[in-house]
């Protein structure tokens, strides 16, 4: 591995070979390595009369002059295709703003790492293209550079470029001028890069490359996809999880004015017509008679009472240091507690979408997926078809936030089970109340803590049984990794919290409940940075700590964690700031996807109703590639989980999800939204982290906080809405 990503590949990544080499897939070389394409560099026809240099599979340069970063990763609203196309400008010596950023076909160029699939999620499509970028951008420069000493007959050593232009301070050449010529050179092996202290754009705020086609519509989204001949479907679904079809008859749906056609597909009953009113005036006139015997039994409170059983048995061990049950024996002060988190749902803006024209030996997809090597598999499979044969164009998502990298693809290998034999493109569309009843939510959960502090307040054990459904069991690209009982990503937050206690013991119970579960933003980390943030504050109360002292004593070893913390005690004015009436302060920190971020809230009680009116957050991400778009996905993604935290849940009756929309689950919407100041605390260059993700795992905990000091309750169950309504 090379030396400037070597830092990154923490944990997380380490886990992903691991899980790799289990399975018996062999990853072959490292991403930093596999950028140059095999060969020469080539010159391929670019807009029409001119010529296009690609040396490697992740920037063109046009004759006419257009820069273009060619991206393999999904753009969700996260950033990453700014973040890509500064990384290769920076050391391609263009300003970004030049730069042409173009969505990457499915590709082996693009895949991750350490899985040979191109995916996007776990918050490290920095991480993981930073220096292969950084390289695409150096090797073109390079060759442009040897391009324009062999024109002018000189040493490239006596060249320069700078914004686009090569110049040996008499003349200057436009890069668009040398593409051919470099296109005709050797792709160097090797190149320097940049020293982090030279920077031009890296590390500054850049405007997002996307913005402009957004507010103007220009981007093309999956619901904006509009093919020749295309036809729209919709599909009737069971009600309930489990759910299948007995009979049906589409009499009166085939009459509807569009509707072309009814057909019964593996997870419902599609219907085709010319337009989405036609095809969904088509689903609700079906007559359908469902069984749904396998779901029957599944209900949020028999789910409930299951899992607390199992909370309080041992369960299988995570981690164990030091001797948890003996210092817990002795302890001076003790807390035995649960803490229960419900469904989420992903309450992406973009309802889920997908078209697909399949022909023969063939498929062809548009689809905002964040899976499109696994999406490719499983079509490939479905349709008996080899997976070479199924083009992906990937467009841009209207959020993601895990559950367009379906665990098992479903929502494209619907589309495709749809399509088929339609010998036509179709869109297959979910409308909301599809989405909200689809499952793959995040799972439901129960913990037990039981934790102790002595009598000088220092806290000598904690103990943490999590309850829930395993992810990546759910998961087809990374089953491996669940070994002997234990889900890594179950425990993530707590079995490796950044708090240190010498008797620690985390376990767990991995259930099997029909629900589909998936990744939800910051997958366990948003259930245990909850959980071990709401345990240490009530460990503070039973030893007569404050919570922020507490903290830093459990963080005393960890100079990076302590400087985050403070930061935002001290932007917030924790502890010493004269608050409005009524207002009070919470806190919280976790690291999760190898950046640290600490949050305090500021927030008013009055009866049930809880208002959020401030949040200050401290982040060390590493190296802020673009400061703009870190703050703006702290922001991101503490509304995201403020919204969770305060309303969200999905609960079950009878194997049927309760919520269908807006109305009944709940988001914060701008006139709730609290004021949010975020603090970049940059660290070592040569190390990254993710900030898709870590904004959301610290806010419930925060806010909680900040309800205890406001009323002297703890809410041990989310969202707080039904703690507060069930006091």
């Amino acid at each position: 591995m090379n030396d400037t990503l070597d830092a990154n590949a923490g944990r997380r990544h380490f886990l992903i070979g691991v899980a790799v080499v289990a399975s018996g897939v062999v990853a072959g070389k490292l991403y930093g390595s596999q950028f140059i394409q095999a060969g020469a560099a080539a010159g391929t026809a670019g807009a029409a009369g001119t010529t296009s240099f690609k040396p490697h599979a992740f920037v063109r340069i046009d004759s006419d002059d257009v820069v273009t970063a060619i991206v393999g990763k999904a753009e969700m609203g996260q950033g990453v295709h700014t973040g890509i196309a500064m990384a290769i400008a920076e050391e391609l010596d263009i300003d970004p703003a030049r730069v042409r950023v173009e969505s990457a076909g499915l590709d082996k160029a693009f895949n991750h790492p350490y899985l040979p699939v191109q995916f996007t999620g776990g918050s490290n499509s920095t991480q993981t293209t930073f220096e292969p970028t950084r390289k695409a951008g150096a090797t073109a420069r390079a060759m442009l550079l040897a391009a324009a000493a062999k024109q002018w007959n000189v040493d490239a050593a006596g060249l320069r470029s700078d914004n686009g232009t090569i110049t040996d301070g008499k003349r200057s050449l436009r890069y668009g001028d040398l593409a051919a010529l470099a296109a005709t050179l050797p792709v160097p092996t090797d190149v320097a890069l940049k020293d982090p202290a030279d920077f031009k754009y890296l590390g500054k705020p850049q405007h997002r490359l996307d913005s402009l086609d957004k507010v103007t519509g220009k981007a093309v989204f999956g619901l904006d996809v509009d093919l020749p001949g295309m036809l729209t479907a919709v599909v009737a679904r069971a009600p309930g999880f489990g759910g299948k079809v007995r009979s049906f008859d589409a009499k009166a749906a085939r009459a509807i004015p569009g509707v072309l056609d009814v057909r019964q597909v593996p997870s419902g009953i599609a219907v085709y017509a010319t337009n989405t009113w036609a095809a969904s005036q088509g689903r609700d006139a079906l007559k359908i008679d469902w069984d749904e015997a396998a779901g029957a039994q599944v209900s949020t409170p028999a789910l409930r009472a299951q899992w607390r059983k199992l909370a309080a048995t041992p369960g299988t061990v995570a981690k164990s240091d030091g001797d948890v049950d003996k210092a817990l024996a002795v302890a001076a002060h003790k807390l035995d507690v649960e803490y229960e988190l419900p469904y989420l749902a992903h309450a992406c803006m973009e309802p889920l979408n997908c078209t697909v024209l399949v022909t023969p030996g063939a498929c062809e997809m548009w689809s905002g997926t964040q899976g499109q090597t696994q999406d490719s598999q499983v079509v490939a499979q479905a349709l008996g078809i080899d997976p070479a044969k199924v083009t992906i164009h990937t467009t841009y998502l209207g959020g993601g936030f895990g559950r367009r990298g379906s665990a098992n693809s479903d929502f494209a290998l619907e589309a495709a089970h749809v399509a088929n034999g339609m010998n036509r493109p179709v869109k297959t569309l979910w409308t909301r109340e599809d989405d909200m009843h689809g499952g793959q939510y995040r799972p439901f959960s129960i913990s037990r803590v039981r934790a102790a502090i002595d009598n000088h307040g220092k806290v000598t054990a904690i103990k943490h049984t999590v309850v829930g459904k395993s992810v990546m069991l759910s998961s087809l690209l990374v089953r491996s990794f669940v070994k002997d009982g234990i889900d890594p990503s179950s425990v993530d937050g707590s079995a490796n919290m950044a708090y240190r206690v010498p008797n620690h013991h985390v376990d767990m119970h991995l259930t099997n409940e029909i629900v589909p579960i998936s990744w939800w933003r910051s997958v366990g980390n948003s259930i245990n940075g909850f959980v071990v943030n709401a345990a240490i504050d009530e460990l503070a109360a039973l030893g007569h700590r404050d919570p922020l002292d507490l903290r830093r004593e459990m963080l005393a070893d960890q100079p990076r964690h302590l400087a985050v913390l403070e930061k935002a005690v001290k932007e917030s004015g924790y502890g010493h700031a004269k608050l409005p009436a009524g207002h009070f302060h919470g806190l919280a920190l976790q690291e999760s996807f190898d950046s640290i971020v600490a949050e305090v809230a500021e927030v008013s009680v009055s009866g049930k109703d809880v208002t959020v009116h401030r949040v200050t957050c401290a982040v060390d991400c590493g190296f802020a590639v673009n400061p703009d778009q870190v703050v703006a996905q702290m922001q991101s993604g503490i509304i995201y989980g403020l919204s969770a935290a305060l309303r969200g849940e999905i609960t079950i009756e009878a194997g049927r999800p309760q919520q269908h929309n807006f109305n009944d689950y709940p988001v914060v919407r701008m006139n709730e939204a609290p004021a949010i100041d975020v603090h970049i605390i940059n660290g070592n260059p040569k190390k990254l982290g993710g900030v898709g993700e870590p904004g959301t795992p610290p806010i419930a905990a925060a806010v909680c906080g900040a309800i205890f000091a406001a009323t002297g309750k703890r809410i041990r169950r989310l969202p707080i809405s039904a703690a507060l309504g069930s006091a």
